[in-house]
């Protein structure tokens, strides 16, 4: 696995929590930024810095056994894009030079699959099946993005199908290409083999995927219908998690084996992630629940960090574990055990205050301050595992 670029990677990530650390020092004391534009910024370099190139990497190292120099010249433009966004997204917010560098990322996605849709050389069905559903899903996100200015020179960005728009992305992102996306490298790297219990998953998975987008569109036009339809996805969602589990189940042997302790935790650490939000959406079934975490933007920021840090981010943390590129040492140990604690630590605080705004008995005692200071783990954590890699290369050059 290329050691510079996930350097990159990692980097971005740093940047990116550091961002959402300054949006949490920001309800303590004034950091002189507007809070949307760094918001935006934080999401965009979390999800197109960080997840979306370190799948780039890992697809193309494990599914590109020829590695053509092209692929490393699209992820230095895909980073400018990166970099674009990430200096002018905190100072404008959504203008000129941010959409111009949101597109070029786009753009270099669409070309991204052309090339591994051309070079791939993947002999299981499984993996391949995965691989081209994720990045399908990567294309088919991007309609919400190009719906955007249409919507918001006819309607407005106030507008119900400016919002519909947003979540399209947002969800087929998330659920489509990041989460196919690491159960693409995940299926490869264990080797699963192609069955009925397999191609039974593989339907439900895209079905849930599909049919849970109801949700989102009751939040702005509600309609009973869209309910029965997000019903329909959460239990089909369920079935695809046992069958999931299934799979996994004859393949425990291989992984205890063959793996790492440290890569077992985050593989577990990711898994149970994965349950609890399949179980937190399967109670958006009930109409309550759902408006309530529409309501409370803890519960909202919560979820997504579940699945961001949580279950994508936990793989992509044991895929890295399991490369040349890392020490088994304490400085280790020390960045996973901060960044699963931070997280930790963050999500029943999100979750605790929610359920305080709901019962409007306030805010918590200091709820900012913990939050932040909570928050803290998560950089820390990153960037112990960032110098892990690069002292391991220092250490290599100096033999």
């Amino acid at each position: 696995m290329p050691k510079k670029l996930v350097v990159i990677c990692l980097i971005n990530f740093l940047i990116a929590a550091l961002m959402g650390l300054a949006l949490r020092f920001s309800f303590l004391q004034s950091i002189g930024l507007n809070y949307r534009f760094l918001t935006h910024a934080h999401s965009h370099v979390a999800m197109l810095g960080w997840v979306y190139l370190m799948l780039f990497t890992l697809f193309v190292h494990y599914f590109i056994p020829d590695q053509p120099k092209r692929f490393t010249r699209l992820f230095w433009v895909t980073e400018f894009a990166v970099v674009g966004m990430m200096i002018s997204f905190p100072l404008q917010g959504y203008a000129a030079i941010s959409i111009s560098f949101s597109t070029l990322h786009i753009f270099c996605s669409y070309y991204f699959m052309h090339l591994i849709w051309k070079y791939q050389k993947v002999n299981s069905r499984v993996s391949q099946k995965l691989l081209k559903t994720a990045l399908i899903f990567m294309v088919v996100s991007t309609i919400g993005v190009w719906c955007l200015g249409p919507v918001i020179s006819i309607l407005g960005s106030d507008s119900v199908f400016y919002n519909i728009a947003i979540q399209f992305f947002l969800h087929f992102q998330f659920n489509g290409w990041f989460l196919i996306g690491v159960i693409a490298i995940f299926f490869h790297l264990l080797r699963v083999e192609d069955s009925k219990i397999f191609r039974q998953f593989y339907v439900l998975l895209i079905l849930s995927t599909i049919l849970t987008f109801a949700l989102p569109i009751q939040w702005f036009l509600p309609h009973k219908s869209l309910l029965w339809i997000n019903g329909v996805g959460i239990i089909l969602q369920v079935v695809t998690l046992y069958l999931c589990f299934q799979i996994l189940k004859s393949k425990q042997l291989i992984l205890i084996k063959n793996e790492h302790t440290l890569v077992l935790y985050m593989y577990g650490f990711a898994l149970v992630c994965f349950l609890l939000k399949v179980v937190f959406q399967t109670l958006s079934v009930l109409p309550q629940f759902s408006e309530v975490v529409f309501n409370h933007h803890n519960f909202v920021i919560g979820f997504i960090h579940l699945l961001m840090l949580g279950v994508i981010s936990g793989f992509l943390f044991a895929f890295i574990l399991k490369s040349e590129l890392v020490t088994n040492s304490k400085s280790l140990t020390i960045g996973l055990y901060s960044f699963v604690l931070g997280f930790l630590l963050t999500e029943i605080l999100l979750l605790i205050q929610g359920v305080m705004f709901y019962f409007e008995i306030g805010l918590l005692s200091n709820y900012y301050l913990l939050l932040f200071m909570f928050s803290i783990l998560l950089p820390l954590g990153i960037s112990f595992i960032l110098f892990n890699i690069i002292r391991k290369s220092r250490q290599y050059r100096d033999l």
